[in-house]
């Protein structure tokens, strides 16, 4: 069945509504997993087991008052946080999140809609979301020159190096998939994976590359230099405040959803049937289970310094990325 525009839209709003939704709850989520983690309660003051917390971190953003400072560009200053939520949300509309479905006849206006799987489903639907996301380096990179702050220079700096290093990193990686599916459409990944074993156990190199390329992407620990708060204050957020702040971190949170579907997608099977369970279940604890890998991490390793990160990047991933590429290629030929 072919996608009408208005199913396109359907799909679009979901994508904000839903992403938006989770990212929030995300941030609750992480702090309960880390006071787990670390033998403390985290939130429980506000709601039942602090489930209203979320809500009060969104009126405190909402009504907090947004300071711009006296020597900041004021025209990028308030760009910024724009382009890191929206190349987050963008690149999502190329990654099928779940399968396609009819809306029930029953339902007014909408009834007998079809909603497709991707908002985009473009024949380069990999390299498209891998595209967006490294657009959203412009974010913290505008965001950090335009704050007159040599806090927020230095973290401008670190996200030059650190994003465009495992850029690389991350492109290799996805180059041995690529090669045997024969294809950068996400919905073909998905078909792959219904009739063969998951890419994650014919390229285990691949997959915990990408992982590793994800987590510095989306500035999580231990690769968090960009606003790493023992050294840089907060880095380029550091003037930051209100709903601005809040953009950076929905986009930071959204990035890491779209990672975790990505990885879902590309390496764990997608949304196809798992064992007794359906897809839509399946995929959902897919990428649950990657999202949670971040947030275990984030309790259980040490910041980096950027030198190490650079070493670990130029030195140690990329010539094992390349290796795993020929190999693939060599096995392919053969």
């Amino acid at each position: 069945m072919e996608a009408t525009t208005l199913g396109i839209v359907i799909k679009a709003i979901i994508i904000l509504a839903i992403i938006s939704a989770v990212a929030g709850f995300g941030t609750y989520l992480e702090r309960k997993v880390l006071a787990f983690m670390q033998r403390r309660l985290g939130p429980m003051h506000v709601g039942p087991y602090g489930l209203m917390q979320i809500l009060a971190d969104g009126i405190k953003l909402f009504t907090k008052e947004d300071i711009i400072p006296q020597n900041a560009n004021r025209l990028i200053f308030a760009l910024a946080p724009a382009i890191t939520a929206a190349t987050a949300f963008i690149a999502l509309s190329a990654v099928p999140v779940f399968p396609d479905f009819t809306i029930p006849s029953w339902i007014p206006l909408l009834g007998g809609t079809f909603v497709p799987s991707v908002a985009a489903d473009i024949n380069i639907g990999i390299l498209f979301v891998l595209g967006m996301m490294a657009a959203g380096l412009y974010g913290p990179l505008l965001a950090g020159m335009a704050q007159a702050n040599k806090w927020g220079i230095i973290g401008a700096a670190r996200t030059a190096i650190q994003f465009l290093s495992y850029e690389v990193v991350t492109g290799l990686s996805i180059l041995a998939p690529i090669m045997i599916v024969g294809s950068l459409s996400l919905v073909d990944f998905n078909s792959y994976s219904s009739e063969h074993a998951w890419l994650m156990f014919t390229q285990p190199v691949a997959f915990v590359l990408f992982l590793i390329g994800g987590f510095a992407e989306t500035n999580r620990t231990p690769f968090d230099l960009l606003e790493h708060e023992a050294e840089v204050v907060s880095g380029y957020a550091t003037e930051y405040s209100g709903m601005r702040w809040g953009m950076f971190f929905i986009g930071e949170y959204a990035n890491m959803i779209t990672i975790s579907v990505l990885t879902a997608v590309v390496f764990m099977g997608g949304y196809n049937d798992m064992l007794f369970l359906p897809g839509w279940l399946a995929i959902i604890l897919k990428i649950a289970f990657v999202f949670f890998l971040m947030l275990w991490v984030r309790a259980s390793w040490p910041h980096v310094r950027p030198d190490q990160l650079m070493w670990l990047c130029w030195k140690v991933l990329m010539p094992i990325a390349v290796i795993n590429v020929v190999i693939t290629g060599i096995v392919i030929m053969v």
